[in-house]
């Protein structure tokens, strides 16, 4: 009797260990396909949709070339409109992380939402990937191991203007921005460079579509040139008022962000010649650039600008700190150190991150044309900074 209980026991044990295995074995693939959860956030309605959108759509095609995987996971994108209010934008992204459960935060366009969202993202230790928002404040002593941009730190494409009209002898500029954080890092970055006269230096509300009254001092006190830095619907507009007040063929116009592929479908005709800086232009001659703006017109009709591009180098960041860490995405430290690899084809050519986790890259001033087909696009003009990293970097002391 004791022999064949020893006989049943010993039976029951190996049975017992048989499931134990085959419950490891069939756990382990179930976890290697769960999702990869990415959340963007971007503004996608009011006057600024266009940026937003193309945000979304370069974000979008990336993870349709990967084949909608990243190291073998499903790619899942969840969408949020941030509205551009601060307020209403922390609360869509705490719905990310807390209902949705994200891996990574992909956005926003706007400094003030990004200040916004910045803390209850990374105090979270979850990711958080900005495609164009790339203030100073979080570039120096306030950087974050969480915390990664694709684009730029905004001072820099403004120093592009600044540096072209100290070099092309503009002896009086007139400045005129949106009063917010990306506003008044674009006159820093601006008067980098430039020495001459600030005539005059004019803040206007977010979303000021009205223009008049500015283009009327600009008439009168006749600088040499103006520098502006007007994103989404304010640029829409005031490159037609500027252009029917009769201002375009007296006073050049250097600009970050005003003239771009976002703004040249409603602006057209009234945009071309106009200057801007930028990161990359849809005319940069590299295999996976071309690639990319015959991929993106074909899948959305349109002319992808640095949103886009800077959106779709987001992916490409997310999908090469997956694949280093064979999509074990529970090591936290491993993926930042995945991540500040950079190590992807970046679309510009030339990408990697500083210290703070903001790029070093190339920068050039960009001038809008007309093309044969009728489409409107900033074209490349000169190469004005080479391997370019900000000044704030030095700041940042890296957590890990």
């Amino acid at each position: 009797m004791r022999g064949s209980g020893l006989g049943e026991t010993m039976t029951r044990r190996l049975k017992l260990a048989g499931l134990a295995a085959l419950l490891s074995v069939t756990i382990a693939p179930a976890m290697a396909q769960e999702k990869i959860k990415i959340g963007v956030i971007v503004t996608t309605s009011g006057p600024a949709a266009a940026l937003g959108q193309q945000v979304r759509d370069g974000f979008a095609l990336a993870v349709k070339d990967l084949g909608g995987k990243m190291a073998g996971r499903e790619v899942e994108i969840i969408n949020a409109d941030d509205e551009l209010k601060p307020d209403g934008a922390v609360t869509k992204v705490r719905g990310l992380l807390e209902r949705d459960k994200v891996d990574f935060v992909v956005g926003p366009i706007f400094s003030n939402i990004l200040q916004a969202i910045h803390k209850p993202v990374t105090d979270n230790k979850t990711f958080l990937i900005s495609p164009n928002a790339g203030p100073s404040s979080y570039a120096g002593k306030e950087c974050n191991p969480f915390f990664y941009v694709t684009s730029y730190q905004n001072d820099q494409v403004h120093e592009i203007l600044g540096k072209v009209a100290q070099d092309r002898g503009y002896k009086r500029a007139y400045l005129l921005v949106p009063n917010y954080q990306a506003g008044r890092d674009s006159v820093a970055g601006f008067k980098l460079d430039y020495k001459g006269e600030i005539v005059e230096e004019t803040y206007m509300p977010l979303g000021t579509l009205d223009f008049q009254p500015e283009l009327t001092k600009i008439n009168s006190q006749k600088p040499d040139a103006v520098f502006t830095f007007m994103p989404g619907g304010m640029g829409v507009n005031l490159v037609k008022q500027y252009s029917q007040a009769g201002l375009a063929d007296r006073i050049p116009v250097l600009s970050a962000f005003t003239v771009d592929e976002s703004t040249l479908p409603a602006q057209q005709d009234a945009a071309v010649g106009m200057f801007g800086g930028a990161n990359w232009a849809p005319n940069l001659d590299n295999p996976q650039s071309k690639k990319f703006v015959a991929g993106y017109e074909a899948a959305y009709n349109s002319v992808p600008g640095t949103y886009a591009m800077q959106a779709y180098d987001a992916a490409l960041l997310i999908d090469s700190a997956a694949k280093a860490v064979k999509g074990d995405l529970s090591n936290k430290d491993a993926v930042a150190a995945a991540l500040k690899k950079a190590d992807f084809t970046s679309l510009r050519g030339g990408f990697k991150f500083n210290s703070n986790g903001y790029p070093i890259q190339n920068f050039y001033l960009t001038k809008v044309a007309k093309r044969p087909d009728g489409k409107f696009q900033t074209e490349i003009v000169e190469k004005v900074f080479e391997n370019y990293g900000d000044r704030y970097a030095k700041d940042c002391v890296p957590a890990n």
